[in-house]
């Protein structure tokens, strides 16, 4: 069950119009291509994909599933959409309301046990392995995890632990967090008690219909049996601007941080129709897509399939997410650059990565154009602003 109705409102104009999972990364990926990849490279032919927030681009993008190899006759991947069922249904309230309100597609397929994801994370995981390991500690709940500084571990749910790896317990976000153990949003459960705690939640006026504040606990303390399992690869929350341009970054270098190139783990996505691309310009260090004419000088970037950098522009240390256009003589430095935005001649978008750095605010110095912006010639767009309109 692979949640993917949020909004994701810390990434400001890049979902303003599109849910987080839908939005472009990597050159030719998008955010969901990785947990329905590792789905399917796990052994996992059946996935319920939960959408709410602009599901449209979702949708589409998932359509049957063939990509993935998800398009079956029996599973495969279905689009489960808030629906009115009966007077006290509603939109998801949270994420385990989202999960309760499936249960009869879950039910469906009598599974044994249940595998319930973020689908906002970029990662490679193999979920047989965490599965084994749920079935070898005869688990209730198995919380994939992996350690993180000190410093962050305020951020996450943080899992307190004995040696044998069962958890006695977990904390939502806590201010002074006891262990760096943080949960990764990934949770195996024995269906028959994932769907009794669900039902229970559902009854209790006073919960958030939260798996972090309200299921896990519930189990815990009730004394289900409840392991972590240690996950020690790459792993990243793309919900910010910084995080998303991080991941990207993860990915360019003689050996990157996140390997694309894996014939044995292989990310599949749903990649438009272009023909192969055409560089004439200097291009350091980067990744270029498909359908790309680049004349200009491209360093340290991704860059989207069909996008267009002319002769004297300079893109550096930047995304472009696809079918943009940068003109002659314009300069693109640190920004993430949404799909379908013409920057015009001899503008000049963000500004060079050791001066933006220096820029506090929301994007930490990261210049965003969202969906469709025009930039006009000659513009000016500042070090960390946040552009949803042409200017």
């Amino acid at each position: 069950m692979l949640l993917a109705g949020g909004q994701g409102s810390r990434l400001y104009a890049l979902t303003s119009n599109i849910a987080k999972p839908a939005v472009s990364f990597g050159a030719k990926y998008r955010i969901i291509d990785f947990p329905l990849s590792n789905c399917i490279n796990s052994g996992i032919d059946t996935v319920g994909v939960l959408t709410q927030y602009q599901p449209l681009v979702l949708n589409e993008y998932v359509g049957n599933g063939q990509p993935w190899d998800l398009d079956r006759t029996f599973g495969g991947v279905h689009i489960l959409s808030p629906y009115e069922a009966k007077k006290d249904t509603s939109w998801y309230k949270g994420t385990a309301n989202a999960i309760y309100q499936n249960i009869r597609f879950m039910k469906m397929y009598d599974p044994e046990y249940v595998l319930i994801l973020s689908g906002d994370h970029i990662y490679k995981m193999d979920y047989d392995k965490m599965l084994t390991a749920h079935k070898e500690t005869g688990a209730d709940c198995t919380i994939a995890c992996m350690q993180v500084p000190m410093k962050e571990a305020s951020r996450f749910g943080i899992l307190n632990t004995n040696p044998d790896g069962s958890i006695y317990e977990f904390e939502e976000k806590p201010k002074q967090p006891k262990s760096d153990l943080a949960s990764m949003g990934i949770y195996i459960f024995t269906a028959s008690k994932l769907f009794k705690y669900l039902e229970l939640d559902e009854q209790d006026p006073n919960s958030e219909k939260d798996f972090g504040k309200n299921i896990l606990p519930t189990m815990l303390n009730a004394g289900e049996k409840m392991y972590s399992y240690r996950f020690e690869g790459y792993w990243k929350d793309v919900g910010t601007i910084t995080s998303l341009l991080e991941a990207n970054m993860d990915l360019l270098g003689a050996v990157p941080n996140f390997e694309l190139r894996d014939n044995d783990r292989v990310i599949h996505s749903r990649s438009p129709l272009a023909p192969p691309a055409y560089v004439e310009g200097d291009v350091v260090n980067s990744m270029i897509a498909n359908g790309c004419e680049i004349e200009g000088t491209v360093e340290n970037s991704v860059i989207g399939t069909n996008c267009v950098i002319e002769k004297g522009a300079v893109v550096k240390d930047s995304v472009l997410m696809g079918n943009t256009v940068v003109k002659a003589g314009a300069q693109v430095n640190y920004a993430i650059i949404d799909e379908e935005v013409t920057i015009g001649e001899k503008a000049v978008v963000g500004a060079e990565k050791a001066e933006a750095c220096k820029v506090e605010g929301k994007t930490s110095g990261i210049t965003v154009l969202g969906r469709g912006v025009c930039v006009s010639n000659n513009s000016k767009v500042a070090a960390g602003e946040i552009v949803d309109k042409s200017v």
